[in-house]
């Protein structure tokens, strides 16, 4: 599915084929449509006067972490929030230029070089979940249980077993390359059964699901949609976050306030509000009791629950 426009949910989100478009057209069309809003008065309740643009990974977009907790803080403040959601490094590129107030993201190095060249005016660690490594149930490369995923990676490869990587420079992806690197392994042009595909994750679980290939997924995005993906099952991290043996796996969220030092235009203010209020004890806790309905299990964890 495509999104080009805000959905007419309390929280607008721009949503897009990176086939097709780039996220600064994805900028633009998006306020494009703010403007012709406010043309012909969209909606009969009074509309905030300030607005913040998050720009964020498509983890909190696909499992519906967002749809959930934003209309809090819209309604509490008088604020809407615009979101694009990208890959991190998409992301970090949107802070860079200005284009976003407040970035949440998951690639812990590139956002310690975000703030250290000046964009960002600090990391908040605000929640974490993990990476799983899915694939199909009759496991060909015979990963299934192993507690380390470089060890997985390594029978992937040697059995040339179909692999999906989103090759999108997302905090997934640096992940998966970082495991790639720990296996001593580095897929290239001639591994045909490595497949980069320049998706976002709802995209590669959904091709992975079709061919019956192993892909790497952040655990939260993976069970928002698993009803979806038929054959695809977790292998490699354990039954919840809790359970999972490899540090390698943990994943971690942060809220990166863009620099108005560098930016004037960019909403401070507001940015650092929704950093306050997002690690507030009241929202998370919603972020703890956030989960997939039908199995019951949470997607995220608050920060303070890292072990």
């Amino acid at each position: 599915m495509s999104r080009l426009f805000p959905s007419p949910s309390v929280a607008n989100f721009c949503y897009y084929d990176r086939a097709k478009f780039n996220a600064y057209g994805v900028i633009l069309l998006q306020r494009l449509w703010l403007i012709v809003s406010l043309l012909i008065g969209v909606g009969c309740s009074p509309q905030p006067e300030n607005v913040l643009l998050l720009a964020t990974t498509t983890s909190t977009y696909d499992s519906g972490l967002l749809d959930e907790i934003l209309p809090g803080f819209e309604s509490q403040f008088n604020v809407r929030v615009d979101v694009v959601a990208v890959g991190t490094g998409q992301a970090l590129a949107l802070g860079r230029r200005g284009d976003a107030d407040l970035l949440l993201v998951h690639e812990p190095f590139g956002e310690a070089v975000f703030v250290r060249d000046g964009y960002g005016t600090r990391r908040y660690p605000v929640m974490f979940n993990d990476f799983v490594i899915v694939g199909p149930a009759d496991d060909p490369a015979q990963i299934r249980g192993l507690r380390e995923a470089k060890i997985a990676f390594t029978r992937i490869a040697a059995q040339e077993a179909t692999f999906v990587s989103r090759g999108d420079s997302s905090g997934t992806h640096v992940r998966e390359q970082r495991l790639w690197e720990l296996a001593r392994l580095l897929p290239g042009v001639d591994s045909t059964w490595y497949l980069s595909v320049g998706q976002g994750m709802a995209e590669s679980l959904q091709l992975a699901s079709e061919i019956q290939a192993y892909t790497l997924s952040d655990r939260g995005t993976y069970l928002a949609l698993a009803h979806k993906l038929e054959g695809l099952v977790v292998l490699v991290g354990g039954s919840n976050v809790l359970d999972n043996g490899d540090s390698e796996l943990i994943n971690i969220y942060s809220l990166i306030p863009a620099n108005p030092g560098i930016h004037p235009s960019v909403q401070f203010d507001l940015a650092t509000q929704f950093v306050d209020w997002m690690l507030a004890p009241e929202i998370q806790g919603q972020i703890m009791r956030f989960g997939n309905s039908s199995t019951g299990t949470r997607l995220f964890l608050p920060i303070d629950s890292l072990p």
